[in-house]
């Protein structure tokens, strides 16, 4: 069961921010004759950054579909025994932190519907659609009934395809479906003999088709391509749909490709060892680093990153100052989504519980402080005061991103823009809230030219409040939408109250 903090987003003053979170993962494979359950499993474990709320694989075999999934990390819903049972050759997997829906078993991916001809479709999705309540209304025009529970847009996606398909076949309902999909949304989905993967034509999110010896494999990141050692093939384009069967691989175009990667999976999202439109993240975050110290230069001693997602950023920022490199905190990498929550003294201790000061290193130094982003500021307000009691002299915070002003509607749960630091307030109002001696962003020039993709190529949304996709008025957008409005297709369960603090989107339209 997640806390109040992470249902809702909310974190008291002075305790650690939930950092931005991913919507998810997906990974589908095809290959006979390979043990596609594993494959998939360590896919997925290479992906688990992305969510960490919900774990599931889909096996077909060519005459049925087998789903298991649940709350959890994948190591934790995934053993042998489990994996063994699911035997085929199509494989599709996902791990899950949800923005459209609350984190319950219901909500869990892949999601299962049967057809009328009695075929079964699973899918799995990441990114978030923005025109959630229309496919809502239209699923309820079609008699699409939710038997499951489940509360999100994915399902609805799921349930709409199937419903098409029993009368013209997956893919071409998927063709005559996916055009009136608005938002961001890689899909990877299945019938009992097919692997099909589609993604917007915005390419919000990142989507990646790989070839084994013996088969064919699509991913969220390049990075879970080498796990399973399939070799990069291309970009799934946006506004495309491939489907993979025993006659091969075929594309078919749903969209023309307006291209507006997300500029964020840069910055914090994409493990370092990914390459995304050709550029490693890696190599992305040492010249962002770089590009900061020219614009933010300090009068300092030694720079640290705030481990993991600042480590890039911090080395080149090192390398463009000659400032000495440094590790002066170390992160506990085990205190995820499944921590058990604190107790009031322990919590108390706030960022100790991610993060420890390495004294003897901080200690009479004068320190450049490099972190990816700062979204409510409670990180870096805990972060500075524990380096001040650790002997630091002074405490310079350089930030990786621009201020985060605006939430996304696009699959990152932020904040709601009341509860984003930098919204309305300048820099020198936000390095007096965390109390640092000085406080740099990166411009959004420099995190643009370091992606080395066209500006015109990328969605910098929650840094500028261009929304490239049209958003609906605010009372029809936000992750707890469908709970709101009863509940998914054909759902008569009360509506539930949602708290405006939530997800970023509720509130975003709305305010000035």
């Amino acid at each position: 069961m997640l806390s109040d903090q992470s249902a809702t987003g909310s974190s008291a003053p002075d305790q650690p921010d939930p950092e931005p979170r991913e919507e998810c993962g997906v990974f589908g494979v095809w290959a006979p004759g390979e043990e596609v359950a594993k494959l998939a499993y360590y896919g997925l474990y290479a992906l688990q950054h992305r969510g960490q709320e919900a774990a599931g694989i889909s096996v077909a075999d060519g005459r049925q579909i087998v789903v298991f999934k649940d709350l959890g990390l994948v190591s934790q819903v995934f053993n042998e025994q489990i994996l063994s049972t699911l035997q085929g050759h199509i494989a599709v997997g996902h791990c899950r932190y949800s923005t459209t829906g609350g984190g319950t078993w219901e909500n869990a991916q892949p999601n299962f519907r049967t057809t009328a001809t009695g075929s079964g479709l699973s899918l799995g999705h990441n990114g978030n659609l923005v025109n959630t309540a229309e496919l809502n209304e239209r699923a309820r025009e079609l008699g699409v009934i939710n038997t499951n529970g489940a509360t999100t847009d994915s399902d609805l996606v799921c349930g709409l395809l199937a419903a098409a398909a029993a009368d013209k076949g997956i893919e071409a309902a998927a063709l005559e479906l996916l055009p009136t999909i608005k938002g961001a949304f890689c899909l990877t989905f299945a019938d009992e003999n097919t692997l099909y993967a589609a993604r917007d034509p915005h390419g919000v999110r990142p989507l990646v088709l790989g070839r084994l010896e013996r088969g064919w494999v699509v991913a969220s990141e390049t990075a879970a391509l080498d796990i399973v050692g399939a070799s990069f093939v291309r970009e799934v384009e946006p506004g495309e749909l491939l489907a993979i069967d025993a006659e091969g691989l075929r594309s078919s175009r749903f969209a023309n490709p307006e291209p507006k990667g997300c500029v964020f999976e840069y910055v914090y999202l994409a493990r370092p060892d990914t390459t995304i439109s050709g550029r490693g993240v890696h190599a992305t975050r040492v010249e962002i680093g770089r590009r900061l110290a020219a614009e933010h230069p300090a009068d300092a001693d030694l720079v640290i990153p705030v481990p993991e997602s600042g480590t890039p950023a911090a080395i080149g920022y090192a390398q463009a100052s000659g400032i000495p490199y440094g590790s002066g905190l170390v992160k506990n990498a085990y205190v995820g989504r499944t921590f058990i929550q604190p107790s009031q003294t322990i919590r108390q201790l706030g960022i100790r519980l991610k993060l420890n000061p390495l004294r003897d290193v901080i200690r009479g130094k004068r320190l450049v402080v490099v972190d990816d982003s700062i979204v409510r500021g409670n990180t870096q307000r805990a972060l500075v005061r524990m380096l001040r009691e650790s002997g630091a002299l002074e405490v310079h915070v350089r930030i990786a991103s621009p201020p985060v002003r605006w939430p996304c509607f696009y699959g990152i749960d932020f904040a709601s823009r009341a509860e984003l630091v930098a919204n309305g307030v300048d820099a020198d109002g936000i390095r007096r809230s965390i109390g640092a001696d000085s406080l740099g962003y990166v411009s959004l020039d420099s995190l643009v030219a370091a992606s080395e993709q066209p500006r015109s190529r990328l969605c910098a949304a929650c840094f500028d409040g261009e929304y490239p996709i049209p958003l609906p008025d605010d009372a029809l957008i936000g992750k707890h939408l469908l709970e709101g409005i009863g509940g998914a297709e054909g759902s008569t369960g009360p509506a539930l109250h949602v708290s405006p603090a939530g997800y970023g989107a509720e509130d975003a339209v709305r305010r000035p």
